[in-house]
């Protein structure tokens, strides 16, 4: 299994929303707010890519009050 970092600027007002929705999909299993450039962090486990675009791309990028995301995809060094 592996593991994406996401880091997600909503609308400004639609950060609760958006924190919300992530909390229904099923690959994400950690959600948390945040101060800074990005207002949430979600963290996706996955079993291969394809997998994660879906969730990336099918799922978070659609969600109503998300302007961008950027993925930190997590290695073992």
């Amino acid at each position: 299994m592996s593991t994406a970092f996401v880091l997600i600027k909503a609308e400004p007002g639609c950060e609760r929303d958006v924190y919300l929705s992530l909390l229904n999909i099923d690959s994400i299993s950690e959600t948390h707010v945040a101060y800074g450039e990005y207002d949430l962090v979600a963290r996706i486990d996955f079993d291969d890519e394809k997998e994660m675009a879906r969730t990336l791309i099918g799922s978070m990028r659609s969600i109503p009050g998300v302007i961008k995301t950027e993925t930190l995809i997590a290695v073992e060094v």
